[in-house]
């Protein structure tokens, strides 16, 4: 039997996906690097922009119908990265933040069994129950800090993970009619934000605040500024999603997706190196409740596989497979119980 059958990951494919955990992590501290420079709004809207430029010149439009499209990048884009970005900019601690977006998994399922019909089973609805204690516990904790006022960032933090689920079934929908075009797919995506956040953010921020944010660039927060815009559009976004996307090219997303859990990990580990930002015990303990919970959620009972050895010739054969761009994407396609391509392959080959 092939690894791939089996559900097992070489030691090289374990490195990468490690490594994009680490660049999706390190991808908080740098948001948070640009936030000193960028009013919130306009920095979505530039961090966009700069991959929409080059898309709507270079890359051909995905085959998926638009409307799924302008969902994925509604939810994904604009109200994901709206909220977030304006919670870290009113005090949401980084790594905390890269913890409580792990919501947009257990949101993800239940927008799929409302919208999608998605059977919710009783592993599922356990793990969503204890991500729900484990963010409710979060929210309670801050909410006694500072007389109350630290829990608005949560609950904006919260949203983005509402607006992050939303965008996946957006890009589920658009991947079950065009499969096989996910990195074009998450490229197209980028050209739905910047106009409206560029008018969002000139009606909020106004010119004003938007001019000013250019001056200083030649700073020392300026530089950092602009490295942590490169980092998060060059090497989260491309270099973290193309990697990503060739694992789950390779493997079933119930063998890839539990690596995505190390990205609050490193969020966390590297807000404190880099920035000195320290998380309460309180908070790592309702967040490690979290993570049990979307791990327990998009962990799959393996079934006993009796393969023939022409149903072994037939699953050994790569075949292409709709594919998720990103964690949180892929822990729901786990947890709404989709099939990977080896689980189908030996369910075809059973009923030969």
């Amino acid at each position: 039997m092939t690894a791939r059958m089996l559900g097992t990951m070489p030691t090289r494919d374990r490195l990468i996906a490690a490594f994009v955990a680490v660049l999706w992590g390190l991808n908080f501290p740098a948001i948070h690097l640009s936030l000193e420079q960028f009013p919130p709004f306009f920095l979505v809207a530039l961090r966009f922009a700069l991959l929409a430029i080059p898309t709507l010149l270079l890359v051909p439009r995905p085959t998926a119908p638009w409307r799924w499209i302008l969902l994925y990048g509604l939810g994904f884009g604009v109200l994901q990265f709206v909220f977030l970005y304006l919670a870290m900019s009113s005090g949401m601690p980084t790594g905390l933040a890269s913890l409580v977006l792990q919501s947009s998994a257990p949101f993800t399922v239940l927008l799929a069994g409302v919208f999608l019909r998605e059977r919710i089973t009783a592993r599922q609805g356990a793990g969503i129950l204890l991500a729900v204690v484990g963010l409710a516990g979060i929210a309670a904790h801050r909410a006694g800090l500072a007389g109350g006022a630290t829990l608005v960032p949560v609950l904006l933090t919260l949203c983005g993970g509402l607006g992050w689920a939303v965008g996946n079934l957006g890009n589920r929908r658009a991947m079950q009619a065009q499969p096989g075009e996910p990195f074009r797919l998450l490229l197209w995506m980028s050209v739905v934000p910047p106009l409206p956040l560029l008018a969002l953010s000139l009606v909020v921020e106004g010119p004003a605040e938007i001019a000013g944010s250019f001056r200083g660039l030649g700073s020392t927060q300026g530089l950092l500024a602009l490295a942590g815009l490169l980092f998060t559009v060059v090497v989260a976004t491309l270099v973290g999603t193309g990697l990503w996307t060739a694992l789950m090219g390779r493997h079933p997303s119930s063998t890839v997706a539990p690596f995505s859990m190390l990205v609050p990990v490193v969020g966390i580990g590297a807000s404190w190196l880099l920035l000195r930002e320290r998380t309460s015990p309180v908070e790592l303990a309702w967040g490690a409740l979290v993570l049990a919970g979307v791990l327990l959620g998009s962990m799959r009972r393996r079934q006993p596989e009796v393969l023939t050895t022409n149903a072994v010739a037939i699953a050994a054969t790569p075949s292409p497979r709709p594919v998720s761009p990103s964690p949180s994407v892929v822990v729901a396609e786990t947890l709404t119980g989709a099939p990977t391509a080896a689980e189908s392959t030996a369910s075809a080959s059973a009923r030969r």
